[in-house]
């Protein structure tokens, strides 16, 4: 399913992708990434592109996908490109038929062959540019707010299904397939790789779900999100099964301290750096290692986009966007604990999205 976007959200969204045009002197802009392609026209397949005049916007697609884009995209001119030709050459072609279009954006984010297909087969001037549909992303209207509280609460619920699963033997890769497995029974699919580590793999990161099986008195940390309607929740959770050690119970804490202390000062106007230092310092001050990575980051219709709290992060928190919070702490060949929520922020400050997801610190059997 994927979300249904309304003709009057269609309307503001373009029209401010078409202010930002006028105001770098363009008479279009070329959308290749698929996330800016669905947030302009709110087509949700693949392998099509997104072009936006001052007066039009089309989408360049092939027989695969018609059938699909007409049902799924509003107020836009559908394409649909010969199979055997590239898009870059089909779009190419196309845009030449377009009337006083004569100076084109490209998103840089498009690979450098693609490129060059492209402005061989435009013959208009292209230029790459970034940031024109990203940055009104950051701002989810009502609706798309709505849509990521179903992700969560989705999330939430696989979440819960699962712990009933939780017992000694469970490998990390039946663990993550059988919550992938709930979130496809609730009506949405997991928004990345699930990440689930027992023992001291949790201390890495990003660890990939392995054989390794679940001992009594091991930790757990499970890394997830739900895929709804294109838009994605992410969360994680650190628990122990059975007994915790007294150095996790007291990682654990620290831990439950810092996200506490990042989500209290997250507010309109905040600087984006002020709550990633808030979390670390209570992490630094408290003797065990601080994090690598970053403190959150924004989730929409990418699992990662703008905002993104970091030690050299830029700019403010904005009401409307909508990120994670997830300090952790990490002892190589000994532990790992990460605390993730999405947070929404407000006009006053914000509000957690992914509250119905408990935080289960030992769960016991």
């Amino acid at each position: 399913m994927q979300y249904d976007m309304d003709t009057e959200n269609k309307k503001q969204r373009v029209g401010t992708v078409r202010a930002q045009l006028r105001r770098l002197g363009l008479d279009g802009l070329i959308l290749t990434k698929p996330e800016n392609v669905t947030y302009l026209t709110g087509f949700a397949g693949e392998d099509s592109w997104a072009i936006v005049t001052r007066t039009a916007l089309y989408l360049v697609t092939d027989s695969r996908y018609t059938e699909q884009a007409e049902k799924e995209c509003v107020d836009t001119k559908i394409f649909q490109r010969p199979g055997a030709e590239p898009i870059a050459q089909a779009g190419g072609k196309f845009i030449r038929t377009l009337k006083g279009v004569k100076t084109l954006g490209v998103e840089k984010s498009i690979s450098v062959g693609m490129y060059e297909v492209l402005k061989k087969n435009a013959r208009v001037p292209l230029k790459p540019v970034a940031g024109i549909v990203e940055e009104p992303r950051e701002i989810k209207d009502k609706s798309e707010a709505s849509v990521i509280r179903t992700a969560a609460s989705i999330a939430a619920k696989a979440f819960g299904e699962i712990l009933q699963q939780i017992v000694p033997g469970i490998t990390e890769n039946e663990l993550a397939g059988a919550l992938d497995l709930e979130m496809r029974k609730l009506g949405a699919k997991n928004s990345f790789e699930t990440i689930v580590a027992f023992g001291a793999n949790g201390s890495r990161p990003h660890h990939r779900p392995t054989q390794r099986k679940l001992k009594a008195r091991d930790a757990i940390l499970i890394d997830f999100g739900a895929r709804y309607q294109g838009y994605c929740s992410d969360i994680t959770r650190s628990f122990a099964f059975g007994t915790p050690t007294s150095d996790y119970r007291a990682a654990y804490m620290v831990v439950q301290q810092a996200q506490a202390a990042a989500i209290a000062v997250a507010k309109p106007g905040v600087d984006l750096v002020e709550v990633d230092a808030a979390a670390r310092a209570v992490i630094r001050d408290s003797g065990l290692p601080v994090y690598g990575h970053g403190t959150g980051h924004g989730i929409g219709l990418e699992i990662h986009e703008n905002p993104f709290l970091k030690e050299t992060a830029q700019g403010k928190l904005k009401a409307g966007q909508i990120l994670t919070i997830e300090p952790g702490i990490y002892i190589p060949g000994k532990l790992g604990i990460r605390l993730e929520d999405d947070i929404l922020i407000t006009e006053t400050g914000c509000e957690i999205v992914t509250s119905e997801c408990p935080h289960v610190p030992i769960l016991q059997r």
